[in-house]
């Protein structure tokens, strides 16, 4: 039986229905929702409306600020830093993106990074949105929560720290590559659970190190592989990465580093929050190249790469994104897919918000 479909339009009202009923104002709860369904609309369900149940467990924590507001600490030149006031990460990294687009279009290359804040989504839709104004996009995020095993290690020390990259293309969508530094980010652990299926050897371990299938096993876990998954395989690599997001994300603008939590640091902030980290750098191609110079090679790039011989006929050659794209195409066109059970346990959190559910017909 197939899943029930909803118009996007309709699951982003959905998100700022609740978002708005535990407190977020209006046009917060707004920017929140629409970076949520952009990432469903590219299939990226594990970062979509899929978050609610998360962020109303995170808000019972205490360490979710929902009437933060974001201000920028740091401004010179090139750089910002923004305070993320322990709220959600949406609204900080969008108002990020956006000033890294403006320092970019006088500087030809910007970076901006966020402290103080919390889960920002899909790391994909940040590089975007620089893209989408002519610019390279590059962004990265701490997670608060340590899920990534090192390389020779027996305890968790990095969560899955995202990267995306973003590049424009002339009278194409952009190139863009959005990835977890672990083999499988937890999220797509959490969809493989609510689709009743097992996840891949390599994705998971448990305390002892031997590779777990059952996705409810490997959620109470909470032990990663790096990408790679073992050390022949190159984890040693994922692990590197890992290490290097969390440099850029956390340690730059002075949030809260994840092997630190709970160590030589507390596993919140003074003011009680989880002080997640994000980056976002933008590159403007002009300043690199003649006009038009970056646009030719890197469409010459990409066709190249799809019109290289396939291993297997019918399954022709990607680039990174052509997945998302697809999606995106059809779920604007026939809606995002929503698994029946997510779809009871959202009409609960709705409930509990004193929310209205919208989601009870196709």
């Amino acid at each position: 039986m197939p899943m029930p479909r909803f118009p996007a339009a309709l699951v982003e009202a959905q998100a700022v229905e609740v978002l708005s009923a535990w407190g977020m104002a209006v046009p917060a709860a707004r920017v929140t929702a629409a970076r949520m369904i952009e990432a469903d609309l590219r299939g990226v369900d594990s970062h979509g409306i899929v978050m609610m149940a998360q962020y109303e467990e995170m808000r019972g924590t205490g360490y979710f600020n929902m009437s933060a507001q974001a201000r920028v600490a740091r401004d010179d030149p090139a750089t910002a830093v923004i305070d993320g006031d322990g709220g959600l990460g949406h609204v900080p990294s969008t108002m990020a993106c956006d000033l890294a687009v403006e320092k970019c279009r006088t500087f030809g290359l910007a970076m901006i990074a966020v402290r103080n804040s919390n889960h920002y989504g899909a790391a994909g839709v940040y590089a975007l949105r620089i893209a989408a104004a002519g610019f390279i996009g590059l962004s990265g995020s701490s997670v608060h929560r340590a899920a990534i095993v090192p390389t020779f290690g027996a305890e968790p020390m990095f969560g899955t720290n995202p990267l995306a990259f973003a590049a424009p293309m002339r009278g194409a969508p952009p190139f863009v590559l959005d990835m977890a530094t672990s083999t499988a980010a937890i999220g797509k652990i959490k969809l493989a659970f609510l689709h009743g299926e097992p996840i891949p050897e390599g994705w998971a371990v448990d305390e002892a190190g031997a590779p777990l299938t059952d996705a409810e096993q490997a959620l109470a876990a909470r032990l990663m592989t790096p990408l790679g998954g073992t050390r022949e395989l190159g984890s040693h690599k994922g692990y590197g990465l890992a290490a290097m997001v969390e440099i850029l994300s956390a340690v730059l603008p002075g949030a809260l580093a994840t092997p630190s939590r709970g160590r030589t640091r507390p596993s919140a902030n003074a003011e009680g929050g989880y002080d997640v980290g994000h980056f976002f750098i933008a590159m403007d191609p002009g300043r690199f190249r003649d006009q038009g110079g970056f646009d030719d090679d890197l469409e010459a790039m990409v066709t190249a790469l799809r019109q290289s011989r396939p291993r297997t006929p019918g399954q022709p050659v990607l680039v990174a994104g052509d997945p998302e794209r697809a999606a995106e195409e059809d779920r604007r066109e026939n809606g995002i897919p929503i698994p029946e059970a997510y779809l009871r346990t959202l009409r609960d959190v709705a409930k509990r918000a004193g929310a209205p559910f919208l989601l009870d017909g196709k």
